[in-house]
């Protein structure tokens, strides 16, 4: 599994509770992989921009066609105004007929990367479980 960077959104460093979203895409064709990737990046450019975001990181596993986010929100409203952000909307309906989406959530009374991450890692893990 390879990722990317920390992210850092508008709310980065701002501590308190968080939810932490974790999505993973299978895709039916590995050929739509670059495409996704490349979407996925331009999205994590205007992070800033996304009030209640903390920060994101993208995930891929290219051999299983699989990618996907492990992102950290203030709270569920800011989740949901990023699953209706334009920008995301666009590049869910040019994807969603091209492989399967599987997400969970969980609230944290505080961000830790470490903890964060190891905890996505295990759920996205073949076989993992939210």
């Amino acid at each position: 599994m390879l990722r990317s960077s920390w992210t850092p959104g508008a709310d980065h460093g701002l501590g308190g509770p968080v939810l932490v979203s974790v999505t993973d895409f299978t895709l039916d064709r590995i050929t739509d992989l670059p495409g996704v990737h490349r979407a996925a990046r331009r999205l994590t450019a205007r992070w800033q921009e996304l009030e209640g975001a903390h920060g994101v990181w993208l995930w891929t596993s290219p051999t299983a066609r699989r990618c996907g986010a492990v992102a950290v929100w203030r709270d569920a409203v800011a989740l949901h105004r990023f699953v209706i952000w334009p920008p995301h909307t666009t590049i869910v309906r040019r994807y969603r007929t091209r492989g399967t989406l599987a997400s969970t959530t969980w609230p944290s009374p505080h961000f830790d990367p470490t903890t964060t991450w190891t905890r996505a890692r295990a759920i996205l893990r073949p076989g993992g479980a939210p």
